[in-house]
């Protein structure tokens, strides 16, 4: 093992003068920032703000006597991405081990000081079983898109009852980024195909579309559809949606242009086969261009995620209370105002976390389609 670090050093870190002298620049840094970051947080952070503020950042100003609804909501979610996991990749033993000490471990920890962790421990759970179904059951797995409709149509149910404003936290990012994710992918692929329809009124109309979302930032358009929405319309529509469909509006224009990507990248010659063979043009695109499309663009779509993940907080603009925006309202009692390094630290490795989960379960798509296709 040594003798392996030592020859994979010298050819990656000391193989040229310039990489030397760059590791040599780069590696003291980076052990210096570690070690002093662990220093700190060890000896002088003051981590008692982050359980006393637990629910403003999970849930933000949502009752407390409704909280049961933010964890039933989450029980729901937990079990629409296990499910969609479960799709892809198949529930292995050493995955039931890995839940099963996650579940133990939330239990632990928590153990006589609240509620938190028995619920934590119980969207494990929610998210391993459901994940076991659809992975061991093939009649589960074509009820996935319905299922999520469903689920999507139930928190909305559970959670509105104390007020949709009252909306927020990191619960208020993740249904942001589910909720536009899942409902920009059609509406995508509709514009894409529409931007190379044979009539020109189609085609011009969804480019024209696509290049203006391109060509304005996100928040003019969640600010925009914010204002015009009571204006053009008698649907007294809550904040939460507006945010959600100026999201939708924005991000449907770049889902497009990906999948666009995709159908390009088809071979002609299997069209032209399928033609030849009577097949219509619809049957052709649902059958043969689509699914080649979308595993080419899968990389793209999930980096498409992420970036709506990361683009949550701008529905501050519009008064919402996001994962970003709980921290500040922390930050601005008198009585934390100290700790401002402790609960940007929490929020920094939760977007990380967030963010790393989902880079690795793209790249495990990614092979996964891989192999499919060879």
């Amino acid at each position: 093992m040594i003798v392996y670090s030592l020859k994979w050093s010298r050819h990656n870190l000391f193989g040229k003068p310039f990489d030397a002298l760059l590791s040599l620049t780069v590696i003291p840094a980076v052990i210096w920032f570690v070690f002093d970051a662990v220093r700190w947080s060890l000896t002088t952070a003051k981590w008692d703000i982050i359980p006393v503020s637990l629910r403003v950042l999970m849930i933000g100003i949502f009752p407390a006597d409704q909280i049961w609804r933010a964890w039933v909501a989450t029980l729901i979610i937990a079990a629409l991405l296990g499910a969609g996991l479960g799709c892809v990749f198949s529930f292995r033993k050493h995955h039931a081990a890995i839940l099963a000490v996650l579940v133990a471990a939330f239990l632990l920890v928590g153990f006589g000081i609240d509620a938190v962790s028995a619920f934590s421990a119980a969207a494990v759970a929610s998210f391993g079983s459901a994940w076991l179904v659809t992975s061991a059951l093939e009649p589960a797995r074509k009820l996935v898109i319905p299922a999520a409709g469903v689920g999507l149509i139930a928190i909305f149910a559970v959670m509105a009852p104390p007020g949709v404003g009252l909306w927020g936290g990191l619960l208020l990012s993740i249904l942001i980024t589910l909720v536009t994710s899942i409902v920009t992918l059609p509406i995508g692929i509709l514009l894409a195909f529409g931007r190379r329809s044979r009539f020109t009124s189609v085609r011009k109309i969804c480019t024209g579309y696509i290049e203006v979302m391109r060509s304005v930032p996100l928040i003019l358009v969640v600010y925009w559809i914010w204002i015009l929405m009571p204006v053009l319309t008698d649907f007294n529509l809550a904040d939460v949606a507006r945010g959600m469909i100026g999201f939708t509006v924005f991000y449907s224009a770049y889902v497009a242009e990906y999948v666009r990507s995709g159908l390009l990248a088809v071979p002609k010659g299997q069209v032209e086969a399928a033609r030849s063979l009577g097949m219509s043009e619809f049957d052709i695109n649902r059958s043969i261009v689509l699914p080649q499309a979308l595993r080419v663009v899968v990389p793209a779509l999930v980096g498409n995620v992420l970036d709506i993940f990361n683009a949550a907080p701008l529905v501050f603009i519009i008064g919402l209370t996001d994962f970003l925006r709980a921290g500040q309202m922390i930050l601005a009692n008198p009585a934390y105002s100290d700790r401002t390094y402790e609960v940007y630290s929490f929020l920094f490795l939760t977007y990380f976390l967030v963010g790393s989960v989902i880079t690795f379960l793209a790249r495990k798509l990614e092979a996964h389609l891989a192999r499919g296709s060879r």
